[in-house]
């Protein structure tokens, strides 16, 4: 198996350039090849000789080397590498391999030695390794260098930097401070010098601080680190955090007199370190923590943090024998406002539908976004039901007052599902389901009103039951119809992949979207089935397009959680793909975080299974989910999918676009594709193609397409694809 080509080896801005030098002509080419295909910027020498002319030209960070060459062996091109360029860094690469040879190669200056016949995965490792440690050596010998200054301009860089520098005696107190703790906190360091460093901690930080340098294991090679807050002067309330980095001071070597004190008390110098501002830093991760649990749009808790507060709320009603209540909130007529408005003035009224609802809550009540326009919340302790009928009452009243947005006036209700612990469920989920339940029959008789769920409801309803015997007749009758979504370069209008989407076909009901069905579909087992007519379908059409001239063409399916769950998922997949001779390079599996999180390890087997089979690998809905940066690097992943709640967010003023610069920016680099989901206008595109997000879908480059739409787009157009505007 080829070996998987990094486009940046590095973080730097420039490739690392190495020098190879070799007698075997076939083996010099094999080794520059391999490092070419990493990024490396690479230099050839046949031989000793050449290897030393190059030096005289041209500046390396990495001389591979051969020891045994005819005209100049290596040891004579290693003395010269260290009279010329001694930063650069020496591996030798050589058949030779006794231990006077290895020794005398490492006591000339070779940073390792890897013996011929290598094996590539080992040397590039191994290359990289080296140039990661020329690199901290280089930085640890400039700092050296500064150190080693004088003490006037000692002074100068300490106080010129942009850390707080400081010294403590045994006792904790400040022997010196530099002068960047004045822009920072507002203190001279006149003030602070003598004073305890526990002067400036916040409260809270004060016995963490204090204690944090009397552990016995602190040393030069274990410095003590921890994060603190420090009060800026004339307030004890506002804090900016810190990292703080602390080294004991060795009285044998600073300074030379052996005197530790640093100039402002009588004791000697014990400790010296930095603190450096990280509250820009800490502000961003309770950004992304914030982002994590809650509903971008709304600023409400979303899914996974309702569900928290929710079983923990179970928790103690069961150990206090309490009650509570779970609602579940569906807007009326919402939709109606959506698609006439259009999206942006579905996300304000949203906004300000959460605003008046927020008013009715208690004290301790957590209302959540559930999804789309519906609502879930959560009333601990309930007295009784007549307390959560008031509420509901309450929270009806509040919206029948119309919606101003913008020259329109809209009004909105609400249907109101109640189910009540322990009388309408035992848990979580029992208890959002049967709320879910007791909303459907709200809205099955008009809409705008409330109801406790009973026993003598179900989720099975006489529609229900009529829909799952038609969906099953749907699988008989061949009534389900595959659409494609072209998913198209922003900069070349190209379309390169196709996303296959499901539709039903109801000989009664007309045309009926996934999201009317495809529920169902899960609930009673079905998603099999369908899903397998899907992939039938969808290979046999993208199939023809790939053998009609278009070999690039990706398929990208969406998978169910319970079909990637399946023991025989992988060979289930394959064997349908290799019985239409589909292309496994051209198709991309698209599964959600929830799904990869339910088993990870699983899970991940599975994705190298496709992926070692050519399969290629997208997360969709990405950053909807437990996003986790612990996933992205075990899997197999090609590719991102950014949710189109994120793209619909991208408005001058508005966070939104600060989740989809994050994602963008980790899938670049993870050197992940990125595709942008729910693209609708030129704000939106011209966006995500400055970040350098080139893939998108959406309604401005058209809905999805049946196939016949797509064939006459292919035929007549090749890969073009002009948008819809």
């Amino acid at each position: 198996m080829a070996l998987e080509q990094s486009k940046q080896p590095f973080h730097g801005s420039e490739p690392a350039r190495i020098l190879i030098a070799d007698d075997e002509p076939r083996l010099l080419a094999s080794l520059a090849k391999l490092l070419r295909g990493r990024g490396f910027e690479v230099t050839e020498a046949n031989g000793g000789k050449q290897a030393c002319e190059q030096l005289a030209g041209k500046a390396f960070d990495l001389a591979l080397l051969d020891l045994n060459m005819p005209d100049t062996d290596g040891f004579a091109v290693m003395e010269r590498i260290a009279s010329q360029q001694p930063d650069c860094g020496v591996v030798v690469v050589s058949g030779e391999g006794s231990f006077g040879t290895v020794s005398r190669a490492l006591r000339r200056g070779a940073l390792d030695y890897i013996r011929k016949p290598f094996d590539p995965e080992e040397l590039l490792t191994t290359v990289e390794g080296v140039l990661g440690k020329q690199s901290l050596i280089k930085a640890h010998e400039m700092i050296q260098t500064r150190l080693e200054k004088s003490e006037a301009l000692h002074r100068y860089i300490v106080n010129s930097s942009p850390d707080i520098v400081f010294m403590l005696d045994k006792t904790g107190h400040i022997c010196f401070i530099n002068n960047k703790v004045e822009s920072l906190l507002g203190y001279q360091p006149s003030e602070l010098c003598g004073r305890h460093f526990g002067h400036i901690l916040d409260d809270r930080d004060v016995a963490r601080g204090t204690y944090a340098l009397q552990g016995p294991d602190i040393s030069v090679d274990n410095p003590r680190t921890l994060e603190v807050r420090l009060k800026t002067r004339g307030s004890s309330k506002a804090t900016r955090h810190f990292e703080i980095t602390a080294f004991p001071v060795d009285p044998q070597t600073w300074p030379q007199t052996g005197d530790t004190r640093g100039g402002s008390t009588t004791q000697p110098a014990r400790y010296y370190g930095i603190a450096r501002d990280v509250t820009e830093r800490k502000e961003a991760e309770a950004f992304i923590n914030f982002q994590a649990y809650h509903d971008l749009l709304t600023r409400l808790p979303n899914r996974a943090l309702f569900k928290d507060r929710l079983e923990l709320a179970i928790t103690q009603a069961r150990r206090a024998k309490q009650k509570l209540a779970v609602m579940f909130l569906d807007l009326d007529r919402f939709k109606v406002v959506n698609d006439t408005l259009g999206h942006a003035m579905g996300d304000r009224l949203l906004q300000a539908v959460t605003h008046r609802l927020e008013k009715c809550l208690r004290r301790g009540d957590t209302l959540s976004r559930f999804g789309g326009d519906e609502f879930t919340l959560l009333l601990p302790s309930v007295n009784s039901p007549e307390d959560a009928r008031g509420i509901a009452r309450k929270l009806i009243q509040t919206l029948k007052d119309p919606f101003q947005l913008g020259n329109h006036e809209v009004f909105v209700g609400v249907s109101i599902g109640i189910a009540v612990f322990p009388d309408a469920g035992n848990s979580m989920d029992q208890l959002i389901q049967n709320a879910d339940i007791a909303m459907y029959h709200v809205k099955a008789r008009g809409k705008d009103g409330y109801r406790f769920y009973s026993d003598s409801m179900s989720i099975n309803t006489a529609n229900r039951l009529s829909l799952e015997r038609d969906l099953r007749l749907a699988l008989e009758r061949d009534e389900l119809r595959v659409f494609y979504q072209p998913q198209v370069c922003s900069k070349s209008n190209q379309v390169v992949g196709l996303e296959a989407l499901v539709r039903w076909q109801h000989p009664e009901r007309g045309l009926i979207y996934p999201g009317d069905f495809l529920p169902l579909a899960e609930e009673t087992r079905l998603i099999g089935k369908l899903s397998e007519r899907v992939l039938d379908q969808a290979c046999r059409d993208v199939g023809h397009w790939i053998n009609s001239g278009h070999p690039n063409l990706r398929l990208a399916v969406n998978l169910s959680p319970s079909q990637v769950e399946h023991p025989r998922f992988v060979e289930t997949l394959l064997e349908q793909v290799q019985s239409h001779r589909f292309p496994a390079g051209n198709l991309e599996i698209e599964i959600t975080e929830n799904v990869i999180m339910n088993d990870l390890e699983q899970i991940s087997r599975k994705l190298k299974e496709l992926a070692d089979c050519g399969v290629r690998i997208a997360i969709d809905d990405f950053g909807t989910g437990y996003s986790s940066l612990n996933y992205l690097h075990r899997l197999p992943i090609h590719t991102l999918k950014v949710d189109q709640s994120f793209v619909r967010a991208i408005r001058s003023g508005e966070d939104g676009a600060c989740i989809v610069n994050a994602i963008v920016a980790m899938a670049h680099g993870l050197k992940l594709e990125i595709v942008a989901e729910g693209v609708e206008t030129d704000d939106q595109l011209n966006y995500l193609t400055s970040l350098g997000c080139h893939q998108v879908q959406g309604f401005f480059y058209g809905p999805a397409r049946p196939a016949a739409d797509i064939d006459r787009l292919l035929s007549r157009d090749g890969l073009a694809f002009a948008h819809t505007g």
